[in-house]
């Protein structure tokens, strides 16, 4: 049985979203996973507080709220095995219960512009978060995750755009109730 993972790309217009922008020539710089259509279970790294960029980590995101409520989004969809799934929640669960332990990778983004390697334990920025958990689930990268732009993550082989344009959009559609 088939089970689908989601990766959301947004363009927050932040500061720092901007000048990850003027390197990677892209508009669209964060990277987050979800195991749900309706990205209730959307996670990443990232600030961990809306007006301070230095205080990056790991967190569960809320796709209604904070710098998502304007954001542009580009989705794809990815079909997986339940075992598939089930490696890649498992290991989000448990860096999820142990967020405090996790730090931002900003030195890593620095590595992915000189193509050297920045190993730091527990630590990392968002495109290189996405593609480790789905290697965790045993899907090729292609690249090692710490090079991983979020552009690089769109150019997967088995990856499938399901939509772009307004997150809010999105979640408006996605999330709306069934009229009987």
């Amino acid at each position: 049985m088939k089970r689908m993972i989601y990766i959301i790309l947004t363009e927050t217009r932040t500061l720092l979203s901007r000048a990850i922008g003027l390197y990677t020539q892209e508009p669209m710089n964060h990277a987050s996973i979800a195991f749900d259509e309706s990205l209730f279970e959307m996670y990443s790294f990232g600030r961990l507080q809306l007006h301070n960029p230095l205080s990056g980590g790991f967190l569960r995101e809320q796709a209604e709220a904070g710098l998502f409520e304007r954001a542009r989004c580009r989705i794809y969809r990815i079909a997986v095995s339940t075992h598939q799934y089930l490696k890649m929640k498992n290991k989000v669960r448990y860096m999820h219960a142990n967020r405090n332990r996790y730090k931002y990778n900003f030195i890593g983004l620095f590595g992915v512009m000189l193509h050297k390697e920045v190993k730091r334990e527990r630590a990392y920025f968002c495109s290189q978060f996405v593609a480790t958990v789905l290697q965790r689930g045993g899907l090729e990268v292609r690249e090692n995750p710490a090079f991983m732009t979020p552009a690089c993550l769109t150019e997967l082989t088995y990856v499938e755009l399901v939509y772009e344009g307004s997150l809010a959009h999105y979640l408006q559609d996605v999330r709306m109730p069934v009229e009987a």
